[in-house]
């Protein structure tokens, strides 16, 4: 028995499925040898049951027989079969479905079987004549995905009406007057637009970064602004306490000073008093002593050195006046007023230069200007030249309030700009929201859509309800408006004064905004024709 069983071929004893020695050999009908496991698994797999190694179909599932005689020559000389080793599976490379155990490396896929074969388990392919005619392509994986659910084909055509994969049969039944191409054609589509999508997700992905980087560029420019503010503000409140200490102490100092004085003078004063007490208690002392003499001539002899008093003071017009300390803290706090100011200067200044660092380029937008206006060519001047103009009905145009914006509109960030005002009776300037009413009359005020600061008859006012009238210290000159969108602010400055005029804060910015000019009437007030000017901003140290 072991001799015949050495010179048969080692494929007799192992299972055409797994390639190994047999383990509980079966037989089917049509008289092949499987692993019980291997047979039934496979069966598991199909729709119609066949042989893996004839392809014989069997109506019904088959009855497994164990086949005694390989039985007891796999278990007496199994240990001395061996199947010769293969190279595992590696990562990204298709398993062979049969293998038990550790998976071998896939080098062909059935597209009857749908499964994926090592060398070893591709054998009865290349050498039984049913399994030869199977259809062997390079290892897929995922192949019951490339099959078709309904007629067990393979999927191999592309329907451009539903824009699925289908078999031939699909395109004589559900699919028989939709267009189909080979998936190929499709693929080299798809390829093409796969590289647009490729592309816009790259820009998508570029756009987040450039979001990330600006993002952290803000928080970066934030601390500096941060550590910025706090160094200055230190060195503002410093110096102010220095100042307050320095002014205690010079209260203190003169208040001291003066008290000592009048207490030295009132010393001297007692010191004066106290030596006519001793002088007069001395003669009061003597009189006393001469009324108790008996003795005439001694009497009469020392009676005349007491008749003349000793010399005394005045003193009904001596007297110590308290020190006055009016105007005293007035003068400390003069100092510390004045200490104030210039910090208070360095501070607007410093602020000014902070918020002209914001600056932006605008010009007026001719089609928004009311009739009467007349803007310069750079489109930095406006001014009301007394005539009207025939203009096509525009809708962004103002029609009854002489008032013109800017092209550009803002809706995030900060922007700052400055208007000259030299010479002007009467304008108002400032920021207005894009849907304001442009054709009538309406009252100026946020809730209207206008942050706007005006000047008229000499007075210059913040248009709210109500109206916030502000002083005016000198002639303006040239006004600065700094808007801060995302903080809800809008800031005036008098730039040559180089002072912050009037901030409306906690505003709600719901839409894009537009700087505004309104250079009022050129007869307002005697002559008002002068031009308002969007000016460069120039920051001086």
């Amino acid at each position: 028995m072991a001799s015949a069983n050495t010179s048969w071929p080692e494929e007799n004893f192992s299972c055409s499925i797994c390639l190994d020695v047999f383990s509980s050999p079966v037989s089917t009908p049509c008289g092949h040898n499987f692993c019980r496991t291997c047979i039934t698994k496979f069966w598991d797999k199909q729709v119609r049951y066949k042989c893996p190694v004839c392809n014989e179909l069997f109506n019904t599932r088959p009855d497994l027989r164990v086949n005694i005689l390989i039985s007891e020559i796999v278990d007496r000389f199994g240990t001395s079969l061996r199947v010769k080793e293969q190279p595992w599976v590696e990562r990204a490379e298709v398993p062979c479905d049969v293998c038990n155990g550790t998976q071998l490396k896939a080098v062909k896929s059935c597209l009857v079987c749908l499964t994926s074969y090592c060398q070893s388990h591709l054998k009865p392919h290349q050498r039984v004549a049913g399994l030869k005619k199977h259809r062997l392509v390079e290892p897929m994986d995922r192949l019951d995905d490339r099959m078709c659910k309904e007629h067990d084909r393979l999927l191999e055509l592309f329907c451009k009406t539903e824009q699925v994969c289908v078999c031939r049969l699909c395109t004589v039944t559900d699919h028989k007057s939709h267009p189909v191409i080979p998936l190929k054609e499709e693929y080299e589509v798809k390829t093409a637009q796969l590289g647009k999508i490729e592309a816009g997700v790259k820009q998508l992905i570029k756009e987040r970064q450039k979001n990330i980087q600006d993002i952290k560029d803000t928080v970066k420019r934030s601390k500096a602004d941060a550590d910025r503010e706090i160094t200055d503000g230190v060195q503002v409140l410093t110096a102010l306490m220095r100042c307050i200490e320095k002014c205690r102490d010079d209260l203190n100092q003169m208040v001291k000073e003066k008290l000592k004085s009048t207490v030295k003078q009132a010393e001297d004063l007692i010191k004066g008093l106290e030596r006519e007490i001793e002088d007069l208690t001395n003669r009061s002392s003597e009189v006393k002593q001469l009324s108790h003499t008996k003795d005439h001539l001694h009497f009469l002899q020392a009676f005349r050195s007491l008749k003349d008093p000793p010399p005394t003071r005045d003193w009904t017009t001596v007297e110590v006046r308290p020190p006055s300390y009016v105007g005293t803290l007035r003068r400390s706090l003069d100092q510390l007023e004045e200490t104030l100011n210039m910090e208070m200067k360095k501070l607007r200044d410093a602020e000014l230069k902070r918020v002209q660092q914001n600056e932006v380029d605008v010009t007026l937008d001719p089609d928004t200007a009311y009739p009467w206006l007349t803007l310069s060519e750079d489109g930095k001047q406006v001014h009301d030249g007394g005539v009207k103009k025939k203009l096509q009905d525009n809708p962004k145009r103002f029609t009854r309030c002489v008032y013109v914006l800017t092209r550009r509109s803002f809706s995030s960030g900060r922007f700052y700009f400055e208007v000259q005002v030299k010479d002007k009776t009467g304008w108002s300037l400032g920021v207005v929201r894009g849907s304001i009413a442009r054709k009538g009359l309406t009252h100026q005020n946020p809730e209207t859509g206008y942050w706007t600061l005006l000047y008229y008859q000499d007075g210059l006012v913040f248009s709210d309800n109500p109206s916030v009238r502000l002083p005016l210290r000198a002639e303006l000159q040239k006004v600065g408006v700094f808007v801060d969108y995302d903080e809800g602010l809008v800031s005036f400055y008098d730039v040559e004064a180089r002072v912050h005029l009037y901030s409306a804060t906690g505003c709600t910015f719901s839409e894009p905004l537009y700087p505004f000019l309104g250079p009022g009437r050129h007869n307002y007030q005697g002559n008002n024709s002068a031009p308002l000017i969007i000016s460069p901003v120039n920051q001086t140290d």
